[in-house]
Parts: C-alpha cells; structure tokens; sequence
C-alpha cells in the first residue's frame, strides 16, 4: 500500500475523531465555538482545500476535506450553542476572508488566495484565543490537539510539496497546538 494514502487514511481517521469530543461538548453545553471563529474557518478551509487540489496535493487534501465538511456543521451549531461576543476586528477578519474568495474566484492569482485564506484563518483563532482567556474551559483541548496531529500526517500525505500545498497545513498545525497549549496553560490560573 502507498505509504501516502496510510498517511492519508491516519489524518482523515484522527480528523474525524477529533470532532467527536467537540460535539459532545457542544452539545453537552461546555463547549461554545465562536460564531465568527467558524464562518471564517469554513471559508478559509474551503479555499485552502482548492489551493491543495489545484496544487496537486493528492491523498494529502483528503482530511482537509472532510475537516472542511465538519467545521461547515460546527458553524450551522455554533449559530445556536456558540458564542457571539463579536468585536470590529472579528468582522474585519470575516471581510478579509471573503476577499481570498473574490481572489480566487476573480483575479485567478490561487497561491496570493491561499497565502490570504492562510492569513486569515490563523487570525480567525484571535477570537477564540480571546474567548479562551477568560473561559479557558470554553474549548475542547483534546480536538485541538488531534487537529494538530491530523495536519501533520496530512503534510506526510502530500503528493506534492510546493506553496499552495504545505502554507495552509503548516499553519494551522502551528496554530491549533498553540491553542491547545494556551487553553491548557490557561486553565490551571482560571
């Protein structure tokens, strides 16, 4: 068997499993996923996965995809169970996302697209880095954890190494292990 579709097979795996304990907890009222947080993951991810197909990522966008399909349905939640203690920055980094599309969709240019969407997703953590300060309690670390985990096997599973592929996945990798440490740090002084 190819060892990039094993990799493909681990991240898709711990990808799915990492939304689990997410839900429960939504569901169950401890976790509140910020509204913002989630719109602009489903936008940001929906063009990073483009970025990975039309980069040639192979067995690498698997987990990306299915990553994609779960965060869309954490923000259709979020709506309801969420937070929306929504700030002018959240909602410029809300504008800044839809412009990745726009740079997609109608400039063409797929790497500036992908460098912005990656932008913006790292900024679109802010809010809930901020909603986690002050209620660390208020996230799932294990999923945060696992997301991290999820990319790197992810980056293990790519046919090709080039921008578009590697700039989205090594970010949030980096961004979702500092938010679970942070929460993690931040819980034994709240």
């Amino acid at each position: 068997m190819d060892i990039k579709l094993i990799f493909a097979i681990i991240a898709s795996a711990i990808t799915v499993t990492a939304y689990f304990p997410y839900f429960k907890d939504i569901f169950s009222l401890k976790t509140k996923p910020h509204v913002y947080t989630w719109l602009i993951w489903t936008i940001t991810q929906s063009v990073a996965l483009l970025g990975l197909i039309y980069g040639k990522a192979g067995w690498g966008s698997l987990s990306l995809l299915i990553g994609t399909v779960f965060v869309f349905f954490i923000f259709l939640f979020s709506l309801k169970y969420g937070t929306r203690d929504i700030t002018k920055f959240d909602t410029a980094i809300l504008i800044i996302s839809l412009l990745s599309v726009v740079v997609w969709f109608q400039v063409h240019n797929y790497l500036l697209a992908v460098f912005i969407a990656t932008a913006t997703d790292v900024l679109g953590y802010v809010p809930s880095f901020r909603k986690s300060y002050h209620d660390p309690r208020s996230e799932t670390v294990i999923t945060w954890v696992l997301f991290g985990l999820a990319n790197l096997f992810a980056l293990l599973a790519l046919s090709r190494y080039n921008l578009l592929t590697i700039t989205y996945l090594t970010s949030i990798f980096i961004a979702n292990i500092a938010l679970a440490l942070f929460c993690s740090i931040r819980k034994r002084f709240v």
